[in-house]
């Protein structure tokens, strides 16, 4: 097992009514941004839930954060904080508006001249504006963890951000707002929280036994309940477990002490900044493709979760092949595409060069956790997805 840090500093107030919590979690005197994306939260109850136990905070609204947090909207919110006098953010939504806020975050207390450095040059946020969160989307696990990604369309791009200062202060994770998510975003967490358990599991084989097993706890878990989350969105067990799993998926425990991966959220994210598909979308038009490319390296890997997660038995290679059919019926038994021709895509045939140009306009592609994942590479995996 390699050596790690963790630090969770997030407090997690998890199940019914938390939200009741929230007075108590935030300086009175504070001067509260509240930001939100396109309004759901006004129909399901929890806009009115969160003004109601802010009664007596001070607080000022900030909506319209896109699905893909968009940096020009952001900078709008940025221009509020400044004028306002903002010191402290709450972030009302899903991974997106958690992410904006994250951005919101650290550019509050930036001192370069253009808050766009922070993502264009990788600068880790060491100290940021404190904020919290409500969940309304489990998908993204942002809601514990200290990392977002951020759009810029004016440029075609799409940039990751991170560090210590851009963990919540606390989360509040309801799952009873699961029951009134759109089949969408039930089908694109499910694969989204998947994906991210399979980018910090599926590498090679390590001493690390725990990780495996809990990365594989999740996996099963997400498939068993994938049936009723999508029939039953209601059923307050069954989305307090996908709520959780979300949240186990990328809160930091499982990629202790183990290879990472995460070249198929690298490839996906240019996907989305040149075609706009959605998130979870993107990771499961890369990953079948990507896991058929890598099968002799990942063989040991994919033959340990098809037998232990999905049941199969036979030699390595063959489970290894299997298992990444069954994924892939996995994602489209969810009503999600696994080929880029199943997208409103033009000239599909030339989506694989303008992805790869796009990569490399930004920086050298190396990926994978043995970095050996080059332009040539990704050009071959996009061109098995079409």
């Amino acid at each position: 097992m390699m050596n790690f840090n963790l630090e969770l500093p997030t407090h997690l107030f998890f199940g019914k009514e938390q939200h009741l919590q929230i007075g108590n979690l935030i300086p009175v005197n504070a001067k509260i941004l509240m930001t939100y994306g396109g309004g759901s939260i006004k129909k399901n109850g929890v806009y009115q839930n969160i003004r109601a136990a802010l009664k007596n905070h001070q607080v000022t609204e900030f909506g319209g954060i896109e699905a893909n947090p968009e940096y020009s909207t952001l900078c709008k919110a940025l221009e509020i904080i400044k004028t306002e006098k903002i010191d402290f953010l709450l972030a009302v939504g899903g991974g997106s508006v958690i992410d904006g806020t994250k951005f919101l975050s650290s550019a509050a207390l930036f001192q370069g001249e253009d808050p766009w450095e922070i993502l264009d040059k990788g600068i880790r946020t060491e100290t940021g504006m404190p904020f919290g969160v409500v969940l309304t989307l489990p998908a993204t696990g942002s809601e514990m963890n200290s990392g977002a990604v951020i759009s810029r369309k004016e440029i075609g791009q799409k940039r990751a951000m991170g560090g210590p200062g851009l963990f919540p202060k606390f989360s509040i994770s309801d799952p009873s707002v699961v029951a009134s998510l759109p089949q969408r975003q039930l089908a694109n967490g499910l694969v989204d929280a998947f994906t991210h358990v399979m980018e910090q599991y599926m590498t090679y084989p390590t001493s690390a036994t725990l990780q495996d097993r809990i990365s594989e706890g999740i996996l099963t878990t997400l498939i068993e309940i994938a049936p009723k989350v999508m029939d039953a969105p209601d059923d307050y067990n069954t989305a307090a477990n996908f709520m959780w799993c979300c949240n186990m998926a990328l809160n930091g425990i499982i990629q202790k002490g183990v290879p990472n991966d995460w070249s198929i959220h690298g490839i996906g994210h240019e996907l989305t900044a040149a075609y706009g598909i959605d998130h979870a979308r993107t990771l499961a038009i890369v990953l079948p493709s990507m896991y058929r490319y890598k099968i002799n390296q990942k063989q040991e890997k994919l033959a340990q979760y098809g037998r232990r997660v999905l049941g199969l038995s036979g030699d390595d290679l063959s489970i290894a092949s299997e298992a990444i059919d069954r994924t892939e019926a996995f994602f489209n038994s969810l009503g999600i595409g696994t080929k880029i021709t199943d997208y409103n895509i033009d000239k599909p045939q030339e989506f694989p060069a303008k992805i790869c140009d796009a990569m490399e306009a930004q920086r050298a592609i190396i990926l994978g956790e043995h970095k050996d994942i080059k332009r040539d590479d990704v050009f071959n995996v996009l061109n098995m997805a079409i």
